[in-house]
């Protein structure tokens, strides 16, 4: 799992059309109602462009900057220019962070909440059997993976899933 120099990060994974998004949203809002800084980081497959083309930070992108800032009232967002970035660099730009809830990192060395749907219950675990905490699907009820008990939810039930994290690793 990752090394403890930051906060915690624990990764919603899951097959495509699984429900991920919207149980990490639900997710964030109870971790957020009980006061916790929670960062999140999504992974995507492909190029991403953060800019619209003509802007000034686009031309700033176009002119060369291997890193590029756009700063407001409301926050603001860094564009860095690197290749195939791990979770460890992303995550370690939220250090003020309780928690980091990825989705997506299937292949990242971190703890997983696999989310399935009831007619993926047969298609291949998303989540390594080591690193699975729990499972979020419709049946509800916990599961043996190699020998392990490992704690099942039902996708409404984002208090439950912030309880185990609480317990394991907010606490």
């Amino acid at each position: 799992m990752l090394a403890s120099k930051g906060p915690p990060v624990i990764s919603v994974v899951g097959w495509s059309n699984s429900g991920k998004t919207t149980f990490l949203t639900k997710l964030v809002r109870e971790l957020k109602a009980r006061g916790y800084r929670v960062g999140t980081v999504k992974h995507h497959h492909g190029d991403v462009e953060f800019d619209k083309p003509g802007k000034d930070t686009w031309q700033h992108s176009r002119a060369g900057a291997d890193a590029v800032s756009l700063a407001g009232k409301c926050g603001f967002f860094v564009y860095k220019k690197c290749e195939n970035p791990s979770l460890d660099d992303v995550s370690s730009l939220m250090p003020e962070m309780d928690i980091i809830i990825t989705e997506g990192f299937k292949s990242e060395n971190t703890p997983k909440i696999e989310v399935r749907r009831r007619h993926q219950q047969e298609s291949s675990p998303a989540a390594a059997a080591e690193e699975l905490i729990a499972l979020v699907e419709e049946t509800s009820v916990i599961k043996q993976t190699d020998g392990e008990t490992v704690p099942c939810f039902a996708p409404g039930d984002a208090g439950g899933v912030a309880d185990l994290l609480e317990t394991l690793y907010l606490r």
